[in-house]
């Protein structure tokens, strides 16, 4: 334990850290939080509409999703870039490079004029089935930016004031991206976006296996054990899940059966049991524990962990601590195992709509999250394994402080 410690400390640590702080990276996570307060609109829309089956004629709110979630692909083309000219210090295009973001990744979908004069695109392209085609067009519209943004058409003595010499400065890079997007698209009809969507169909098809949605749970808690933040892994999985439930939206809408587990939704729902490492049965049991020190951490964790916020418990007690941190690697494990066989067999419904009220206590987030009791059954079990699998460490951990407070006594 104490080798693994320290090759997280020395080796793992800095280059995780290395990688998280690079611009293209950071940006993406960026991108993926920002869109987060966006979806929860689109979350509050699916408690409502819960009143359409009881009211008549109550207000279809609807509306709310069609231009929250149903555009979060546009959100994420433009924000990309944005962040990613930010990050390299570069502001002097990063206005022009959300704008054009947003302009390939609807040439990139083949939106098209039509003979009325209609401006058409295929809907799912914009919303959030196209985030990861909208990535690629907002780090393409980044990259060709940055190649330009050293460079001006005014030497340094123009009299022209700077935003002028920036705006036709910006006007050869945009110039470049329209050329290359309309051969690409306009010239040899490519369908990029399903270009895009066939090249990382191998990274979705890996996550949304029984392996990658363990191995992606376990990296969190795992990271996390050593102090280093989950949303890590933020780019992956929160771009794979709002793909996912709008696939699974898509096929319950024509009649068929959601098949994806890997969402937002099943995590918020089952996995994160208190937040990532399933850290609420932890609190419950430092509460019965004959330690002050863990009493206390009990009684100042256990509200932010109904809400699902626990980083006074993982900091307070468990990073660095190996007697806590192999309960951690092991709870999302043995959960998500679980969790992916029970849907998968269809003894709980998988989520089809957009639910990010992450930071609801469970179980009443998990029934919002797909309407079936039959989940919050589950959820019940899942805390009380949990439970169970913290129970040794915890009993060792409390006796090893109780031993600590007796020494300190003396």
């Amino acid at each position: 334990m104490k080798k693994i410690i320290d090759w997280m400390t020395n080796v793992v640590g800095p280059k995780a850290s290395k990688i998280a702080r690079n611009p293209w990276i950071a940006s993406i996570q960026e991108t993926m939080i920002a869109t987060i307060p966006v979806m929860v609109i689109s979350s509050f829309v699916t408690i409502i509409s819960i009143l359409n089956e009881y009211i008549p004629n109550f207000p279809d709110f609807s509306y709310f999703s069609t231009f929250t979630m149903g555009l979060s692909a546009m959100m994420v083309a433009y924000l990309v870039p944005t962040f990613v000219l930010e990050k390299l210090r570069l502001p002097k295009y990063k206005r022009q490079a959300g704008f054009m973001g947003v302009a390939v990744l609807l040439a990139m979908s083949q939106a098209i004029v039509n003979e009325d004069g209609n401006f058409v695109v295929a809907s799912d392209r914009i919303g959030a089935s196209g985030m990861f085609v909208a990535i690629v067009a907002g780090l393409f519209v980044a990259f060709i930016m940055k190649l330009f943004s050293k460079r001006s058409m005014f030497s340094k003595e123009t009299k022209m004031p700077k935003f002028l010499v920036d705006s036709f400065d910006s006007m050869a890079p945009i110039m470049i991206i329209m050329i290359i997007v309309f051969v690409l698209a306009g010239l040899l009809h490519l369908d990029l976006y399903e270009i895009v969507n066939v090249m990382i169909s191998p990274l979705v098809n890996i996550a949304q296996s029984l392996f990658g949605f363990v191995l992606i749970n376990f990296l969190m808690a795992f990271f996390y054990s050593f102090g280093l933040s989950p949303w890590l892994l933020t780019p992956v999985y929160y771009t794979v899940g709002m793909d996912a439930i709008a696939k699974n939206a898509a096929a319950v809408a024509a009649g068929g059966k959601a098949a994806l587990v890997l969402t937002n939704e099943t995590l918020g729902g089952w996995i994160w049991l208190g937040g990532t490492g399933c850290t609420l049965t932890l609190c419950i049991l430092f509460l019965l524990c004959k330690s002050a020190k863990l009493k206390g951490l009990g009684r100042t964790c256990i509200f932010p962990g109904i809400f699902n916020i626990n980083e006074p418990i993982v900091f307070g007690s468990i990073v660095f601590n190996p007697l806590l941190m192999i309960p951690m690697w092991i709870n999302p494990i043995v959960v998500s195992i679980i969790t992916y066989a029970v849907m998968k067999a269809g003894a709980v419904t998988i989520p089809s709509s957009s639910f990010l009220l992450w930071y609801m206590p469970i179980p009443i987030q998990t029934y919002l999250t797909n309407y079936d009791f039959r989940g919050v059954i589950l959820v019940l079990i899942l805390l009380a394994i949990t439970a169970v699998i913290w129970y040794p460490f915890v009993v060792a951990y409390d006796k090893q402080c109780l031993e600590e407070e007796a020494a300190e006594a003396k």
